[in-house]
């Protein structure tokens, strides 16, 4: 990460995210009875997939690499899943466990892209990146349809996280709002949205394209 916006905030957010993205990965590696193997690497591709993708956009160093905790926070999740039953993870519970990881890598990533000189919409966008890709790439890798082509809300609530974070950036420094302060309060609108989409199953809706019959094909003139 970059130092300029090294804090615990954000490290708390970083290893969040981290830990459950991972979590969500091996999980599903586990419910397809595969080996610790791919269990880890599904843990991996998961957990540093987003942010992967957003500092080779933002031409920053690709976090994981430098940092060995990554590796390693991946690494003991998977052993995490593999020592305990899927059955602790079925129903909302995972899904509440990845709306943190999702909300928290949103608010790092538009943070970490504000301080690498980002516009604010692109960095905002690069907060929904952090927080979506590793779960697409999760679940393309394992054959499954991802969470981002269902109508359920939860790339809006990465949106929302990010877009609360570059905008309270832009504007702490006018009302002496801390970043930390910003930080939070982003994370926690973004995961409430999600949670509550969780709980009541909250959609957008979908696009409809309905063909409106004709008279004839009514049968009547």
């Amino acid at each position: 990460m970059n130092e300029e916006i090294l804090t615990p905030v954000l490290d708390i957010l970083d290893i969040a995210g981290i830990a459950v993205f991972a979590l969500s990965g091996a999980v599903i590696a586990a419910k397809e009875r595969q080996t610790f193997v791919t269990m880890a690497f599904f843990a991996l591709v998961t957990g540093v997939g987003g942010g992967t993708v957003r500092d080779l956009l933002i031409e920053a160093p690709v976090f994981w690499i430098a940092d060995p905790w990554v590796a390693g926070v991946c690494l003991t999740t998977a052993l995490i899943a593999w020592f305990t039953p899927t059955r602790i993870w079925e129903g909302k519970l995972l899904d509440l466990a990845d709306g943190v990881g999702l909300t928290a890598y949103a608010v790092l990533g538009a943070a970490k892209a504000m301080a690498y000189g980002i516009p604010p919409i692109p960095a905002a966008l690069m907060g929904i990146i952090t927080g979506c890709v590793g779960g697409i790439i999760r679940d393309t890798v394992a054959g499954r349809p991802t969470i981002i082509m269902q109508p359920e809300l939860y790339v809006t609530a990465a949106a929302l996280s990010a877009a609360m974070t570059v905008a309270g950036m832009l504007t702490a420094p006018l009302v002496g709002l801390p970043d930390a302060a910003v930080w939070g309060i982003a994370f926690v609108a973004g995961f409430a949205l999600r949670a509550a989409a969780v709980k009541w199953e909250i959609s957008l809706p979908s696009y409809r394209d309905d063909e409106i019959a004709s008279p004839n094909q009514n049968g009547t003139e």
